[in-house]
């Protein structure tokens, strides 16, 4: 029977494992989407829309379609769906493995102020500017509701729902930005603050890059921890070889 691997997706990182493992002969792959996004673009082999139900929900969808390895490739802040994950696989002795890419470190020239969550990085961002650049997501918005002197500018892929701060621009836009798209956009608005997630990798980090040559202070919110005893890999290479499959 050839093995099944599901995909808890939503990330590059995510898509990238699909193309790989359904390149190889035998194996059965299905990526699970939350379907946030309404137009998520092509992935290989198959793809499920929607949640489980809870750990117990997705304990038995992996029971009933025979799943044999798990790899959550979640984004590093999905912390609910990364949780369910650990506790399904717990309970039904499905093999299970974090994908997730490492998280950014400050440079030379960094203004980097972390925090570890978004409220607490509301309550920094009046000592910082009031012009605000805001990529936390568009799930996330409440959390500066409340802030009424800044003007925030957010962007996300699809159109944010409120609660929001009362003086904000929307921007819908997918990456990957350059380093110039970057440079320009935050000199267009006057950016004198950004605020972000740990989210790693290269897709979104060129706004780092950019806040630095413009010696502009950054709010990194830190990345969760995961649960205890979940084992993490950095990127899809070290998966393929968790999985054995590190040979075509």
């Amino acid at each position: 029977m050839s093995p099944h691997v599901l995909i808890l997706g939503g990330t590059t990182e995510a898509r990238e494992l699909a193309a790989v493992l359904t390149a190889r002969p035998g194996v059965r792959v299905t990526t699970s989407l939350a379907g946030r996004v309404t137009r998520p673009g092509a992935i290989a082999g198959d793809v499920r829309i929607g949640g489980f139900g809870g750990a117990p929900g997705l304990a038995e969808w992996l029971r009933h379609e025979h799943v044999d390895a798990l790899v959550d490739a979640t984004h590093p802040f999905a912390r609910t769906i990364t949780a369910h994950a650990a506790h399904a696989a717990r309970s039904t002795g499905v093999p299970s493995v974090v994908l997730r890419r490492p998280g950014w470190r400050p440079g030379p020239g960094d203004r980097w102020h972390p925090v570890g969550s978004l409220d607490e990085a509301a309550d920094l961002l009046p000592s910082l500017g009031r012009r605000v650049f805001l990529t936390t997501g568009r799930m996330d918005l409440a959390a500066f509701a409340h802030l009424t002197g800044p003007h925030f500018l957010v962007r996300s892929v699809e159109p944010p729902e409120p609660p929001m701060p009362p003086h904000t621009e929307v921007l819908l836009a997918r990456g990957p930005f350059t380093v110039a798209d970057e440079s320009a956009l935050l000199r267009a608005h006057r950016i004198d603050v950004l605020v972000t997630k740990d989210s790693g990798g290269a897709a979104t980090s060129a706004k780092l890059t950019a806040a630095r040559e413009l010696a502009l202070p950054v709010v990194v919110v830190r990345r969760p921890p995961l649960p205890e005893g979940v084992t993490a890999l950095p990127d899809v290479a070290a998966v393929v070889e968790w999985l054995g499959l590190d040979s075509p």
